[in-house]
């Protein structure tokens, strides 16, 4: 049986623009996203460096990362990020060189609620 994986980002442009993401192939998505063919958004705001991701082995809860990820206040997403990354390095670049993204251990299932307003 296959074994997937499920990952959320956030990447960034050189000015600073931040966006959030859920998929299941990494590597590719951003790959889509640095040729202007990931999303609208990341196009027009050329965002195209990846600096932050999380793996999930169930698609729901990386859905419910994503929503509770996307409806943070900017400064929760820059302090995630700079949790697992706190120079900024574009992850992106390792791509090639036995990228093995971690995985991250959810076996919890959702959480009651994958928004905290609290955490705005």
């Amino acid at each position: 049986m296959r074994e997937y994986h499920f990952y959320v980002y956030i990447m960034a442009s050189s000015s600073g623009t931040l966006y959030a993401g859920v998929t299941n192939n990494v590597r590719e998505r951003v790959q889509q996203h640095k040729s202007g063919t990931g999303s609208e958004f990341t196009r027009k705001y050329k965002v195209d460096q990846l600096f932050y991701y999380e793996s999930f082995q169930y698609v729901g809860n990386a859905i419910a990362r994503e929503k509770q990820v996307k409806g943070w206040r900017r400064s929760k997403k820059i302090a995630l990020t700079q949790s697992m990354n706190p120079s900024w390095r574009d992850l992106s670049r390792d791509f090639g060189k036995e990228f093995q993204p971690e995985h991250r251990c959810d076996n919890r299932g959702p959480s009651a609620s994958p928004r905290d307003d609290n955490s705005k």
